[in-house]
């Protein structure tokens, strides 16, 4: 039986979601080799559970416990029924941050604030891309996608909070207790920053600290396809280029990547608009701008309007996220100025229906024309699971030529799959072609690889 199965009967215990003699019935019913959702939706599907909200939290506690090793004792056959985390001290897990969590209470807030700094920087140091603490679960770090405890102690309402809160000034706890949701940038010092999302939950204060990398992101050390494509589009001095993708993707460092590059190549002035700024840009060749959502603007489309104001030759935009802020966007690509921007798209031809579909149907041909006028390029990216247990990015490019300018002014979208490929000696490449390249390179599993593509065709070659 495994962990997380014996660590959910634990807890469902403990709450008093189920007796012991209905989990051991479930138990027989699904087998000792079941997993944890297998064992859970047959708890559902009995009517044993009803509170299905509850069993999902503690299907979700009961997996990050288990990263730790089995529950003590046998929960199926002991009559011991309390939490791990109620006893006094908290078990610690080797090999990750440690932090005094069975000791938050009677901390004082500078000691509190303190040890809050050594966890984040641990957490950096241990290689993981997030730390997490939440009101009602146990802090967790990830780590190449893949969760890990830190402890089996579980946060209380007023732990949580304290914790989340232990590094904010008055003004931002003020803003965050208002607003209930908060994103910061978080500098400890100039190697130590972090992306910060506060919120409330119904368990009570949550937190989700990024990891920003402290060195300058380089182009040449992303892994990315087809570099001196990626190059000359950054050569234009009008446009728009576009850089998409999922949510921890990589965009946000790839775009610190491209106003790297520029800032070092070109002599020009360069405005961000971020939301929160995670890599600062220090002034080479350009002078660089760079502006916050909430401290410097009150929104993208406002710091937009305001950038065409403050003559400059490059904007780069956070995130393009409404129809005022694309609208702009396109526009100051048509009169002179190159705007890189990111979206939140899975690839080119969902990129663009995203863009445009955004648009009422008034506006769809003149939108059209200018954004197949405007348009440089667009790079979406995965990370995706290597063999050797790090992350490998997949990337696809489109160029604006004139086939696919045609195709975008007739919103004939669902052919740039084919133009694209027919386009490799112009540096494009399409996405699932590179996922099987990956696999063919034995860097990727076939389980990732099939994850990736839907085409039959390119199945076929990976089955």
């Amino acid at each position: 039986m495994n962990n997380e199965i014996l660590w959910l009967i634990r807890l469902g215990l403990d709450k008093k979601l189920f007796t012991r003699e209905q989990a051991l019935a479930v138990m027989r019913a699904v087998g000792r080799s079941a997993e944890l959702m297998d064992f859970a939706q047959k708890l559902i599907d009995d009517s044993i559970v009803h509170d299905v909200e509850t069993l999902e939290t503690v299907a979700g506690e009961a997996m990050a416990r288990s990263q730790s090793g089995p529950p003590p004792g046998n929960p199926l056959l002991d009559d011991e029924t309390a939490p791990a985390a109620a006893s006094p001290r908290a078990r610690t897990i080797a090999g990750v941050p440690q932090f005094p969590f069975d000791n938050i209470g009677p901390m004082e807030d500078a000691v509190l604030a303190a040890a809050v700094r050594k966890l984040l920087i641990a957490a950096g140091e241990f290689g993981a891309s997030d730390l997490h603490l939440s009101a009602g679960s146990c802090p967790f770090v990830r780590k190449h996608r893949v969760l890990t405890a830190l402890t089996t102690h579980v946060l209380t309402e007023k732990e949580s909070l304290r914790m989340n809160t232990a590094l904010l000034a008055a003004h931002q706890r003020a803003i965050f207790l208002d607003r209930r949701d908060y994103d910061f940038a978080l500098a400890l010092d100039a190697e130590h920053r972090y992306r910060v999302n506060l919120m409330f939950h119904k368990g009570g204060a949550s937190g989700s600290y990024r990891m920003v990398p402290s060195t300058m992101p380089r182009l040449d050390a992303l892994g990315l396809r087809n570099l001196e494509t990626i190059r000359k589009l950054l050569t234009y001095h009008n446009g728009l280029i576009l850089v998409t993708g999922p949510v921890g993707a990589g965009k946000t460092t790839t775009l610190a990547a491209l106003v790297s590059e520029l800032n070092e190549t070109r002599q020009d002035h360069i405005i961000t608009v971020e939301d929160p700024i995670e890599v600062v840009q220090i002034p080479r060749g350009c002078n660089v701008t760079q502006r916050e959502v909430g401290p410097h603007t009150k929104s993208f489309f406002t710091a937009l309007k305001g950038a065409l104001r403050e003559d400059p030759d490059i904007i780069v935009i956070g995130e393009l996220r409404d129809l005022e802020t694309i609208e702009m966007a396109i526009s100051a690509s048509e009169t002179g100025h190159l705007v890189i921007g990111t979206m939140h798209t899975s690839d080119a031809s969902t990129t663009l229906n995203r863009l445009l579909d955004v648009f009422p149907p008034a506006q769809q041909t003149q939108i059209r024309a200018s954004v197949a006028e405007s348009l440089r390029g667009i790079i979406c990216q995965r990370l995706l699971p290597s063999l050797n247990g790090g992350l490998i990015p997949a990337c696809e490019i489109l160029i604006a030529n004139t086939a696919i300018q045609a195709l975008i002014r007739d919103g004939k979208t669902q052919g740039l799959r084919n133009v694209m490929e027919t386009g490799l000696k112009e540096g494009m490449c399409v996405m699932e072609n590179v996922v099987l390249e990956l696999y063919q390179q034995k860097k990727i599993s076939k389980d990732t690889a099939l994850q990736n593509v839907s085409t039959r065709n390119v199945r076929a070659k990976i089955t």
